[in-house]
């Protein structure tokens, strides 16, 4: 596996206590444009709903903003949760992000609610509508690739407009075997939640290597995506952690919020709380940009992929583009 890592961004438009909902919305847009000057191949955007830590609840708006301000750097969803949606109604919003951007938007769906059960029974009534979801990822390809439903599909005949040479890259987006192995049944792209499910991230990569069948795509297509921070110095990346540490052990505890500045994430209140932190910093690609680069290079030879998404919380803004510049500059992107 080559060490030329394709880098990208995953971003969540993380809330910071202090500013404003809709400052974090504008802080996104300007992350993606510099984010593009700086090289990196492409700018995710997560959705997530009634989760007082991240604002990021529409990707496909965030992505039309981000779409009229660039000009090369790839934008996508990371990902439409597709049973809170009509696959029709997904499939026309990104024909149009096409049109804005032709051949430069990828589909990322998963199947997870993207916050609590009562906010999906809101989005979508029905229970059981994940049940549907490989039905509707097949429908959501043909619409957003302008093909034929079968004979006897409701949809047979309906086409998302508008239609265009190009069309969205359409990606499964994971953190457990099942969206592995659906992936891998439809030959699509696919792309890992390192950082909800580190764990299970090798294995999941290898069923969807295993399983791939050529369809959508005629080789397996891998990516990860991880939480990363880099800074001048070590000392200076373990102090901004600080702030992302306090939610992670905040969350175990169903206690939601913005995200604190580092002087005021106060150190484990418990000795469990400390044993988690010991071993969340063990595993943490955290550190000066140079220490950063050589971890994110083992992590990806390890899961043999040469793709990765970096997701970067600090609660100054300043210092997630400084983040980002830096591995920028350790890559030679």
């Amino acid at each position: 596996m080559t060490q030329r890592l394709r880098l990208s961004v995953l971003d969540q438009s993380v809330a910071r206590s202090g500013v404003p909902h809709d400052q974090s919305i504008r802080d996104t847009v300007a992350l993606a444009e510099h984010c593009e000057a700086l090289g990196y191949e492409r700018f995710w955007l997560s959705e997530h709903h009634s989760l007082p830590t991240i604002v990021g609840s529409a990707p496909e708006v965030l992505m039309a903003a981000i779409a009229a301000r660039t000009s090369r750097i790839r934008v996508g969803s990371a990902g439409v949760m597709l049973p809170h949606y009509a696959a029709y109604k997904v499939a026309e919003q990104f024909r149009v992000l096409d049109a804005l951007a032709p051949g430069r938007i990828d589909l990322g769906v998963g199947r997870a609610p993207g916050g609590d059960q009562r906010t999906a029974r809101l989005l979508n009534p029905d229970p059981r509508a994940s049940d549907r979801f490989g039905q509707q990822v097949m429908d959501l390809h043909a619409w957003v690739n302008g093909l034929e439903l079968p004979e006897g599909h409701p949809g047979r005949g309906v086409q998302a407009f508008p239609r265009a040479e190009t069309a969205p890259q359409l990606w499964m987006l994971g953190s457990s075997g099942y969206g592995a192995q659906l992936a891998a049944h439809f030959g699509m792209p696919y792309a890992f939640a390192h950082f909800i499910a580190d764990d299970a991230c090798e294995e999941a990569l290898a069923l969807y290597r295993h399983a791939f069948k050529p369809g959508w795509t005629a080789q397996p297509e891998a990516a990860i995506c991880v939480w990363a921070l880099a800074a001048e110095t070590e000392e200076e990346a373990w102090r901004l952690f600080a702030s992302r540490e306090r939610t992670r052990l905040d969350r175990n505890i169903g206690r939601f919020g913005p995200l604190l500045p580092p002087e005021h994430a106060d150190r484990p209140r418990t000795a469990q709380e400390e044993d988690y932190r010991a071993e969340m910093r063990r595993k943490a690609l955290v550190g000066s940009a140079p220490q950063v680069a050589d971890k994110l290079r083992a992590l990806a030879q390890e899961m043999q992929v040469d793709q990765v998404a970096v997701i970067t919380w600090a609660w100054d803004a300043q210092a997630q583009r400084r983040s980002y510049e830096l591995l920028a500059r350790e890559f030679s992107l």
